[in-house]
């Protein structure tokens, strides 16, 4: 009987929690503010893959939102299991729909790649062990679409004890071999550090490492500092022959401020197997900063250009290095905005967001949206926020964007 009073119990605990929090919010989603676009030109049809994450800042608090399809959701308004799941790439939660047993656990875009045949998908799992060493192995699997047959395995990450930590930037599935691109932290003992692109070859079929190559290996001692860094992939888990990297190099100087010594953009080709340094012609315009905040597909680096009143899209062709396009947007240019693109659809997404003042501080202000042909640069939607509420209390609310992404 005492078994059966506590089940009822906690049921009705339960039912009371979830209760509560469905009364918590409808009284926080009535109160808060509905943004939408207001179109200026174009059709607002072109709305409908636009996804924007952001926040709200409320006073002393933030709401975290998203804006798509022209309509607000905040987090606060969607069920308890959606938010107990956080927020998900919406790449990642169409895969979750499409093959929900093989993505159990996995919730990171880089580490996956898909083909017309296969999902594939490659994790570093580690954990540092009581006498400070990292203990690290794969996490590997492979789905075949046609039949839904999947394999899964893990395997000890070679030479794991010289690394602290190994971050999954890129998965190809070349010539039925898994590559893994990692950019890794390595151990050292004295006061020099190093940090390391590695590539690992997996072979599925027998379940081993045929090897670990290091692209890149930079080690420094401070004031110096390194980086890697690579532009953003339009189309990440989706097939491609080449990957960039970003070899950053500077200087930490004791007021504070840093110095950025000569880098360099590279890429790799998985085909050749070869590493080459991108040379991107000084005639055009085109520096090393616009490369490394740009966007590529594994064919084409589209860079954005603030150097004229209106922003500009720059395509430069990898294979041949040179600059094909340049695109000039309805948009004129306000350094001090925060900016956010996407490349997909054959369209060009350019978002402009609040002004950042010289102590780094938000100046709030409507959002600004447009959406240009790639090809032509034809303007086919151009609009900016408008809220239903803008005051309460006296105060107003602080929109911040987060992020742009395409469906």
């Amino acid at each position: 009987m005492k078994r059966y009073l506590c089940s009822i119990i906690i049921g009705m605990v339960v039912i009371l929690s979830i209760g509560t929090y469905y009364v918590k919010v409808a009284s926080s989603a009535s109160s808060l503010p509905k943004y939408t676009f207001k179109t200026l030109e174009g059709s607002d049809k072109e709305l409908d893959p636009v996804i924007i994450n952001a926040s709200l800042e409320n006073g002393p608090f933030y709401e975290s939102l998203t804006f798509e399809s022209n309509t607000t959701t905040y987090d606060s308004e969607k069920s308890y299991l959606e938010n107990f799941s956080g927020r998900q790439d919406y790449r990642i939660e169409r895969l979750i729909k499409e093959h929900r047993s093989f993505m159990r656990g996995k919730d990171s875009i880089s580490s996956l790649y898909e083909d017309d045949d296969f999902l594939a998908y490659a994790w570093v799992n580690s954990d540092i062990t009581n006498n400070g060493k990292m203990e690290a192995e794969f996490d590997i699997g492979l789905l075949e679409k046609k039949d839904e047959e999947k394999t899964s395995f893990q395997i000890e990450l070679p030479n794991q004890e010289r690394i602290m930590n190994a971050d999954v930037r890129d998965v190809q599935l070349v010539h039925s071999k898994l590559q893994v691109l990692t950019m890794n932290d390595v151990n050292s003992n004295n006061e020099k550090q190093t940090k390391e692109v590695h590539l690992y070859t997996i072979d599925l079929a027998n379940k081993k490492v045929l090897s670990d190559k290091t692209l890149l290996s930079e080690t420094f001692t401070y004031p110096n500092q390194v980086d890697f860094e690579m532009p953003t992939d339009v189309a990440p888990t989706q097939p491609n022959n080449m990957v960039l990297i970003s070899l950053i190099k500077g200087v930490n100087h004791e007021d504070g401020s840093y110095k950025e010594k000569p880098s360099k953009l590279l890429s790799y080709n998985y085909e050749t197997e070869k590493i080459d340094t991108v040379r991107l012609p000084k005639k055009e315009s085109l520096s090393l900063d616009m490369a490394r905040t740009g966007y590529t597909d594994g064919k084409t680096l589209y860079l954005i250009d603030m150097k004229s009143d209106n922003y500009r899209i720059k395509t430069f062709d990898l294979s041949s290095q040179t600059l094909t396009d340049v695109m000039e947007l309805d948009l004129a240019v306000n350094k001090k905005e925060q900016n956010f693109a996407a490349i997909k659809n054959g369209r060009v997404y350019f978002l402009l967001g609040n002004e950042v003042d010289q102590m780094g501080n938000l100046t709030y202000k409507p959002a600004k949206l447009l959406i240009a042909d790639l090809k032509t640069g034809k303007t086919l939607y151009k609009g900016e926020t408008v809220i239903q509420a803008i005051k309460k209390n006296g105060k107003k609310f602080g929109f911040i964007i987060d992020e742009l992404d395409v469906k």
